[in-house]
C-alpha cells in the first residue's frame, strides 16, 4: 500500500501522501468542530470523511491541475468535494461511524457540502468554471454515474443470470471510473486547458478507473455479491485487460511532457499488486 514502504519514499509515494494530507487538512478545516445539538451529526460527517482512501483521487486532482499551474489550495478544495461525494455512500451505509442513527444525515450533509465547495468563489474565480464543475460532479454522482452504478448492481443481483460483459464494463465505469475521470478533468477545467488536453486527461482517468476496479476485484478488495469483469473473464484474462487499460491510459498522456510522469507511473501502479488499496 502507498505509504507503507519501509525505506525512503519514492516520488509517487511522496505525491500520494502529500495529496492525502492536503485533502485531509482541507476537510478538517471545512467541517466545524462538533458542538451543540448538531454535534453527533458533525462527528458522523467527520468519521465518514476521515478514511484511508483519500490518496489516489486527491493525487489525480492535484497532478492534473498542476499541469496547468492551478493553485494547490484550490485543488485541495476540489479534491475535498470529490471526497465528500465518495464518503456519502459510506456514510449512508453507516461505514466509518458507530452511530447508525446519524449515518444517513451525515451522508446528506457531506453530499450538500460537496456542491457548496465547488460553487464557492474560493474554488474558481470564473463563475462559468464553477458551474461546469458543479454540473460535472452532479452527472458523476447521479443516475448516469455512481447512483446508476448502484442501481445496476441491484439489477444484477436480482436477475438470476450473469449480465453480458458490456453491461459489466458499463457498471464499472459508473461505479468507479466516472469519479476517477472527473478528478483528472477537474484540473483541466480549472486550468482552462485546451479541448484536446481536457479530453486526454478525462480518457486517462476513465482507463485508470476501469483498470483499478478490475484490480480491486482481482484482489477481493470490494466484497459484493454481484458479478464482475473478473467473474466474466476469469482472473488471467481480467488481469490482462487491466494491464491493457493501464497502458492505454499512459498513451493518452502523450501530448504532455515530463510533468505528467507521475500520472504515467500511477497508471502502472494502479494494476500492480496491492495497488487498489490506495484508491
Amino acid at each position: 500500500m502507498i505509504g507503507e514502504s519501509q525505506g525512503p519514499e519514492s516520488p509517487l509515494e511522496s505525491a500520494f501522501n502529500e495529496a492525502g494530507t492536503l485533502v485531509g487538512q482541507t476537510l478538517e478545516a471545512l467541517l466545524p468542530p462538533p458542538a451543540g445539538p448538531e454535534a453527533r451529526l458533525l462527528e458522523a460527517m467527520r468519521a465518514s470523511a476521515r478514511t484511508a482512501d483519500l490518496k489516489l483521487r486527491a493525487f489525480l486532482v492535484l497532478q492534473a491541475g498542476g499541469l496547468f499551474g492551478v493553485d494547490r489550495r484550490v485543488l485541495g478544495r476540489v479534491a475535498a468535494a470529490v471526497e465528500c461525494v465518495a464518503a456519502h455512500a459510506r456514510a449512508r451505509d453507516g461505514s466509518g461511524t458507530a452511530d447508525p442513527a446519524h449515518a444517513a444525515l451525515a451522508g446528506d450533509g457531506l453530499f450538500a457540502l460537496a456542491f457548496g465547495l465547488l460553487a464557492s468563489p474560493e474554488s474558481a474565480g470564473d463563475p462559468f468554471v464553477r458551474c461546469e464543475l458543479v454540473a460535472r460532479l452532479a452527472h458523476v454522482a447521479g443516475h448516469s454515474g455512481m447512483a446508476g452504478g448502484e442501481a445496476l448492481a441491484l439489477a444484477f443481483a436480482g436477475a438470476g443470470v450473469p449480465p453480458p460483459l458490456p453491461e459489466l464494463s458499463r457498471h464499472q465505469h459508473m461505479k468507479t471510473a466516472a469519479l476517477i475521470s472527473l478528478c483528472c478533468e477537474a484540473g483541466a477545467l480549472l486550468g482552462r486547458a485546451s479541448p484536446p488536453a481536457r479530453h486526454a486527461l478525462s480518457a486517462y482517468g476513465q482507463d485508470v478507473g476501469l483498470a483499478l476496479q478490475i484490480a480491486r476485484d482481482l484482489e477481493g478488495t470490494d466484497q459484493f455479491p454481484t458479478p464482475t469483469v473478473v467473474t466474466a473473464l476469469g482472473a488471467e484474462r481480467a488481469a490482462a485487460q487491466a494491464a491493457a487499460l493501464a497502458a492505454q491510459a499512459v498513451r493518452h498522456l502523450d501530448l504532455f511532457d515530463e510533468k505528467a510522469d507521475l500520472l504515467r507511473t500511477a497508471a502502472e501502479y494502479a494494476v500492480a499488486p496491492r495497488g487498489a488499496a490506495a484508491a
